[in-house]
């Protein structure tokens, strides 16, 4: 359970700077433990993070150049085209030329690709659901729904 450091701190502005250092501090560490306890669900898959969110960005917008997923990605494109070519090398991934310049290629998701993708996640999904349904009462479930909501303001969403 992580700590909630944040309550214990006065009104005034250097109290709300430290409040929100602490929340900060408490929101990454959970986060980052919620990250790793949802990869563990995906042990079967051999995808690193990058791989798999190529495959959910290919999945979400269809073909695309390599340059196009570095910068959605923001990485380099050499980094992003050794990522794409290990995950063509597994059959997840097919080059196809690019319909409006014979000079690029795009990268899109194949069946296998698509399935690893959808597999991962349903048991991501599941667990997590679990989780919820068997940990949290309705009352923190709720509480839990309010929270998302405002981290979704938190990133500007």
């Amino acid at each position: 359970m992580p700590r909630v450091r944040a309550k214990h701190v006065g009104n005034s502005v250097e109290g709300r700077r430290r409040r929100c250092e602490a929340l900060a501090s408490d929101l990454r560490e959970v986060t980052s433990a919620l990250i790793r306890r949802l990869r563990a669900e995906s042990t079967g898959q051999a995808l690193s993070m990058s791989q798999a969110e190529v495959l959910v960005r290919l999945h979400k917008s269809g073909p695309s150049t390599v340059a196009d997923l570095a910068r959605g990605e923001r990485v380099t494109p050499q980094s992003m085209g050794t990522t794409v070519a290990s995950l063509e090398e597994a059959g997840l991934v097919a080059r196809t030329a690019d319909p409006n310049d014979a000079r690029r290629w795009n990268a899109s998701l194949t069946e296998a690709g698509k399935r690893v993708l959808l597999e991962g996640r349903a048991a991501r999904q599941a667990w997590l659901s679990h989780a919820l349904e068997e940990r949290l009462t309705t009352g923190d479930q709720r509480h839990l729904a309010e929270a998302i909501g405002l981290l979704r303001k938190v990133l500007g969403e």
